[in-house]
């Protein structure tokens, strides 16, 4: 029971380390929502802001001008939050490997493995717990910024909505969360 467990959680882990690489590299982060005659398709990253011509597929993005500009609140967090959320989730799938049963490290002491397994969760649940706060951050942010617009009653031609990479960084977040608690409250 106990290597069934393991093997489920670490593929989860792997899984939702992945959707996390994944959210804070890609740049679609907010999407336009409000473009009637599908002209264009506008999506803002953590990186970079892209807008494809949905005519001819052309694709163009414009790069930040650094990464040490000026940049909004939402960005900075969102990216430090996304990036310790990463390294802490590649340290935990490491410890992972290392403390699996299947694993002939360390072998003749599966009490050690066992506390591998166990200090893999507690750093895998402190690695979701960040990606999650940096992705419902970003969301809570363009909620209340689209919220600002309406209540104002300013109409810019556009609004965003969450695009698919700020929902893979809360799906990568929530995975890890039910990996870590597998490993931390099950595998006992």
């Amino acid at each position: 029971m106990s290597a069934a467990l393991q093997v489920t959680a670490f593929g989860l882990a792997l899984l939702s380390t992945l959707f996390l690489l994944l959210a804070t590299c890609t740049d679609c982060w907010m999407v336009n929502a409000d473009d009637s005659l599908e002209v264009s398709h506008k999506c803002r990253g953590l990186w970079r802001e892209c807008v494809t011509n949905m005519q001819d597929g052309v694709r163009t993005c414009d790069q930040y001008d650094s990464i040490l500009a000026d940049h909004s609140v939402k960005i900075v967090v969102t990216r430090t939050l996304m990036i310790t959320a990463d390294l802490l989730a590649g340290l935990a799938l490491a410890t992972l490997v290392l403390g699996l049963d299947c694993i002939t490290f360390l072998k003749e002491d599966p009490c050690v493995k066992l506390k591998m397994c166990y200090g893999a969760g507690v750093i895998l649940g402190a690695g979701s717990i960040l990606g999650l706060i940096g992705s419902v951050w970003y969301a809570v942010d363009v909620y209340v910024e689209r919220a600002m617009l309406v209540s104002h009653n300013i109409f810019l031609g556009v609004h965003y909505d969450f695009g698919w990479s700020c929902w893979l960084g809360m799906a990568g977040s929530t995975g890890c969360f039910v990996a870590s608690v597998l490993l931390t409250c099950c595998l006992y």
